[in-house]
């Protein structure tokens, strides 16, 4: 039986200024898919259209020209509550920054999406509590983002960006504020949710190490999709050589 595609991006193009004025083209026509269960990279230097192309793909932007699908609909024509409704259920979102809320507590910064949805309070507190077993962050329920640390916070992160469930997780630079030790605890974590909870991953990056735990890993340049990797059976060592190798050619 063939994969699920989780997300279907169709010569996406996106165009920045008005007609009469100087254009800028962030990006010229990318396609690819990511299958459900799909662990994908999506690397480039500052520039590239890495940004402009994830914040197409979690709704905050549109294409001017072009095709997205997520979870097989199109979202090119969602508007207002359809479309937050949609992100709401379909799409989780981890940032550098972590956006964790000051004034609530892991469990209720966890807790957000579902309220949002208006899920009831005990499937909430089972949904929770499960996924803040699944990432060893049971513990730290209580406490509030001042009191936890940097890996702490982004793992918080990671359960508010799961808790629904979510068709496809994006990953904006999530290692970017966190020291080595913390980035490869994330790192494993993700790549366990993926292989054992068969959760579909995007993730953006600029750091090699990171990418190396990807399935594969598409590189942008200009705006194009310029090369792809795939990890296949090679030692993660190896492929982050690989990496490495490309990125040093391609980046010229």
């Amino acid at each position: 039986m063939d994969t699920p595609t989780v997300v279907s991006v169709k010569d996406v193009k996106k165009t920045y200024g008005k007609p009469n004025e100087k254009q800028y083209t962030a990006l010229k026509g990318v396609t690819f898919d990511v299958k459900q269960g799909e662990f994908v990279g999506i690397m480039g230097a500052s520039g590239s259209g890495k940004t402009t192309l994830l914040n197409i793909l979690s709704t905050l932007d549109k294409p001017t020209a072009g095709q997205v699908e997520i979870n097989g609909q199109a979202i090119n024509g969602l508007k207002g509550n359809e479309l937050a409704d949609f992100r709401a259920k379909e799409i989780g979102f981890m940032f550098q920054d972590f956006n964790l809320l000051e004034n609530l507590t892991a469990y209720e910064n966890m807790a957000l999406p579902l309220t949002l949805q208006n899920v009831g309070g005990k499937k909430v507190r089972d949904l929770v509590t499960s996924i803040a077993k699944t990432l060893s962050i049971d513990s730290l329920l209580n406490k509030y983002p001042t009191e936890l640390s940097g890996g702490q916070k982004q793992r918080v992160a990671a359960a508010r960006a799961l808790v629904h469930n979510p068709a496809i997780l994006f990953g904006d630079e999530p290692t970017g504020a966190l020291d080595s030790k913390s980035a490869k605890e994330l790192l494993d974590t993700m790549a366990q949710l993926n292989e054992e909870q068969r959760v579909s991953i995007l993730l953006v990056t600029h750091d090699p190490f990171s990418a190396s735990y990807c399935q594969r890993i598409l590189f942008i340049k200009d705006g194009q999709i310029g090369q792809e990797l795939v990890h296949g059976d090679k030692s993660r060592a190896a492929f982050y050589q690989e990496i490495l190798d490309t990125l040093g050619t391609f980046n010229h």
